[in-house]
């Protein structure tokens, strides 16, 4: 394909990835009190005021976004697939079905993660705080600002063993390497732990950097087992 196919198919795609985020949100839109409702749980005992005009709405339109876009990712997905798979090699390819497997399941992992352990631990440390000297009746706009960052900021973090297992199918690092490293991964968690969990609850910090810890021994394993698995192959293949 000539370059100004390549752009015209991107151009399609992104169309079509497009559409179907918009009609997503709109259908989301459409039922967003239950998904209002559902964020609000891990806020028990909480009441919510809106301190301006039209900003329950403006969260149903963050809601129904963020919802809109979770609902059409499978989508997006194939696009994205169909466009760059003709560019990439045969090894590339092999590991492409496992990545995105794995890309998916830890995405939706992090937000089982955060929604059922980090947002409860950092509600209820933000709620005990000065409970005795003031009523807890919180922004919603501001409460949805909170849940929503953490939610796909803790997603996006849940990540790291499909980082891991890229950069070992491509040969780039290896897991002896990776687990060399601990210190400075052990290091790095914890400074993402406080980067993306708002609260100074050492708790919630403490969760968000153990399971990054985790997921990255985890993915080292991967990478021993998968890559070490490959090289066998070739090696075999060859003689």
């Amino acid at each position: 394909m000539s370059l100004f196919d390549h752009l015209e198919e991107l151009r399609q795609r992104l169309f079509y990835s497009l559409a179907a985020v918009v009609v997503s949100a709109i259908v989301c839109f459409a039922g967003v009190r239950p998904l209002v409702a559902f964020l609000e749980r891990p806020a028990q005992g909480i009441r919510f005021l809106q301190l301006s005009p039209g900003e329950f709405f403006f969260v149903s339109l963050k809601v129904a976004g963020y919802s809109g876009l979770l609902l059409a990712s499978p989508i997006i997905l194939y696009h994205v697939i169909r466009f760059v798979l003709p560019g990439l090699t045969r090894r590339e390819r092999r590991i492409l079905t496992p990545v995105i497997l794995g890309s998916s399941v830890l995405f939706w992992a992090g937000l089982g993660f955060a929604y059922w352990l980090l947002i409860p631990a950092a509600l209820n440390f933000f709620a005990s705080y000065g409970a005795d000297v003031v009523e807890q009746i919180w922004s919603i706009e501001r409460y949805f600002e909170f849940v929503l960052l953490l939610l796909f900021s803790t997603g996006l973090a849940f990540q790291v063993p499909v980082v891991q297992l890229i950069l070992g199918a491509l040969g780039i690092i290896d897991a002896q390497q990776m687990l060399a490293g601990w210190r400075y991964v052990l290091l790095a968690a914890v400074v993402l732990g406080a980067v993306l969990t708002p609260s100074t609850d050492p708790l919630t910090q403490s969760l968000l950097a153990g399971a990054v810890t985790a997921l990255y021994l985890f993915g080292t394993l991967l990478v021993k087992l998968w890559c070490g698995n490959r090289s066998e192959e070739e090696v075999s293949t060859e003689v």
